[in-house]
């Protein structure tokens, strides 16, 4: 009987790639702990992106929204407006989201994507200590004001980077933070707490000032969704952040919501959040009360948790991979084969244009790992066959 076993498999770049790794090194340096956008690279001589597997969107819901656009703007006087014209105040978008996310709009905080909220909330209420599980989406570490203690838990490789409870608040007990930050799926492995457990935390953390769950990738963990927003009317102390960008396909647009008390919301738009979304911004909001595009963003949703699942068993039978389970809309995938994620990340881009998110920046990680989104079902077969001849079965 043969018996299987993965062979130690180094990427041997050309001097192409070489050249093309050099450079792509640098940029991801001058941008920080975010990978630079597909434009960026286009600065790199003999680089095309064709497919992007780095940043996170559902392809399909972009399709229903561009739909709704070029219907609704055909007319360039309805284009204009939205140009020529201020669009509402922050209350005045909130009042738009009240109905579809089932929380009174005085709790509701409207942002410039997510990060705008993180940013916000952070600055404003978090005084001396914070408590960031990791590896995480960086932000998170990087946001607090300047005086305040970061405290990193660290998630453990062997239990596939899932939050255990008893082990955070056994920190929280011993650190004393003022906050608490859980991201629910998490980013960059997309595990995942059930709310009843979440809830369970929350009553042992109420005694804190701060309690922030980002939900940006809730819409990817089922036919059914358990957003926990409705909790901040029992727990004033947390804030729930949600980006709109991952679902519904609109990263371009900038746009995302805070859940909390309304007491922080009113601090936030005293300090300057009245006018941080655009027209365009505000269209989408506009569309969110339509049950026509409502109904179709609902298959496009679950077109893309179905194509979630199917790439992840694709993607777990590739030798030389270790693919972590996810209830987010990417992958957390660990090269076990002797190669290095950033020279897995220029040939892929080189030979394939397909750009993937090379995690060697990611705090909290040891190893070599890169993150895939999920895309069509048919950029997921292209990224199959493509690294499939890189990592061939073998015996």
């Amino acid at each position: 009987m043969l018996q299987c076993y993965i062979l130690p498999m180094p990427i041997r770049l050309t001097p192409l790639e070489k050249r093309v790794a050099r450079e792509f090194a640098a940029l991801k340096e001058r941008s920080g702990s975010h990978s630079p956008s597909p434009a960026m690279l286009k600065g790199i001589k003999g680089v095309s992106v064709t497919h992007d597997f780095c940043y996170l969107g559902n392809p399909y819901a972009t399709e229903v929204f561009l739909k709704y656009f070029r219907r609704d703007f055909k007319d360039d006087g309805e284009l204009r407006s939205i140009v020529a014209y201020y669009p509402s105040q922050n209350r005045a978008l909130a009042k738009k989201l009240e109905r579809v996310i089932a929380v009174p709009s005085e709790q509701i905080f409207v942002g410039n994507g997510a990060t705008e909220i993180i940013q916000a909330v952070l600055s404003h209420f978090v005084q001396q200590k914070v408590l960031v599980p990791i590896p995480t989406f960086s932000p998170y570490l990087e946001f607090a004001k300047e005086g305040v203690q970061l405290v990193r838990h660290q998630l453990q490789k062997a239990d596939e980077f899932r939050l255990n409870t008893d082990a955070f608040l056994a920190q929280v007990r011993k650190e004393r933070p003022d906050t608490v930050v859980i991201i629910n799926p998490n980013n960059p492995d997309g595990g995942y707490i059930n709310p009843s457990v979440l809830r369970r935390l929350f009553g042992k953390l109420k005694h804190l000032a701060t309690v922030i769950v980002d939900e940006s990738f809730i819409h990817f963990t089922g036919k059914r969704i358990h957003s926990i927003a409705h909790f901040v009317s029992t727990y004033p102390n947390l804030v729930v952040i949600k980006s709109l960008s991952k679902d519904f396909g609109i990263a371009g647009l900038r746009l995302g919501y805070g859940v909390m008390s309304k007491e922080r919301v009113s601090t936030l738009l005293a300090r300057g959040y009245l006018w941080n979304v655009s027209g365009f911004g505000e269209y989408f909001l506009n569309l969110l009360s339509r049950k026509d595009f409502l109904k179709e963003y609902k298959r496009a949703r679950e077109r893309a948790v179905g194509e979630r699942d199917r790439f992840f068993r694709l993607l777990s039978r590739v030798q030389g991979l270790k693919v972590y389970p996810s209830l987010a809309n990417s992958f957390l995938i660990e090269i076990q084969s002797g190669g290095s994620a950033a020279d897995l990340t220029v040939r892929l881009l080189v030979r394939h244009g397909i750009y993937v998110r090379e995690c060697s920046d990611k705090v909290g990680l040891k190893g070599e790992f890169i993150r895939v989104a999920c895309r069509t079902t048919e950029e997921n077969s292209f990224f199959l066959a493509a690294i499939q001849r890189l990592f061939p079965q073998q015996f």
